[in-house]
C-alpha cells in the first residue's frame, strides 16, 4: 500500500507563490506516476499535473502552464507543486495521486493511490 500526504497549502493573495509537498510512504516504486488533482467548491476534481517517478516527463494542465511547475526528489520519496502567479480560481483543494503505471494519466480514474489533500486560498 502507499501513503500520500500533502502539505504547504494556505492563504495567500492573487499573485503570490505557494509550494506544495506529496511526501510518499509504503511500498514505492521509482516508476511510478505521479500526479495533482484539485477541487474547488462546486466544481469537479481537476487534473493540474503529473510527472513519471524515474523518467522526468511532465504534463500540465492548459489551465495552469507557464504557472505551475511539478518536480520530484526521489531520494526524499517527494513530489512537489511550485504554483506562481496565482489566481482567485486557483483556490481548491489540491490532492496528490499515484499509480504503477509507467504512463502519465489525466483522469482520478488513473490513479488509485490519493492523499486527503491540502487546501490552498487565493484571495483577490
Amino acid at each position: 500500500q502507499v501513503q500520500l500526504a500533502e502539505s504547504g497549502g494556505g492563504l495567500v493573495q492573487a499573485g503570490g507563490s505557494l509550494r506544495l509537498s506529496c511526501a510518499a510512504s509504503g511500498r514505492t516504486v521509482s516508476s511510478y506516476t505521479m500526479g495533482w488533482f484539485r477541487q474547488a467548491p462546486g466544481k469537479e476534481r481537476e487534473f493540474v499535473a503529473a510527472i513519471n517517478w524515474s523518467g522526468g516527463t511532465t504534463y500540465d494542465a492548459d489551465s495552469v502552464k507557464g504557472r505551475f511547475t511539478i518536480s520530484r526528489d526521489n531520494a526524499k520519496n517527494t513530489v512537489y507543486l511550485q504554483m506562481d502567479s496565482l489566481r482567485p480560481e486557483d483556490t481548491a483543494l489540491y490532492c496528490c495521486a499515484a499509480s504503477a503505471s509507467r504512463f502519465i494519466g489525466t483522469t482520478t480514474a488513473f490513479y488509485p493511490y490519493w492523499g486527503q489533500g491540502t487546501q490552498v486560498t487565493v484571495s483577490s
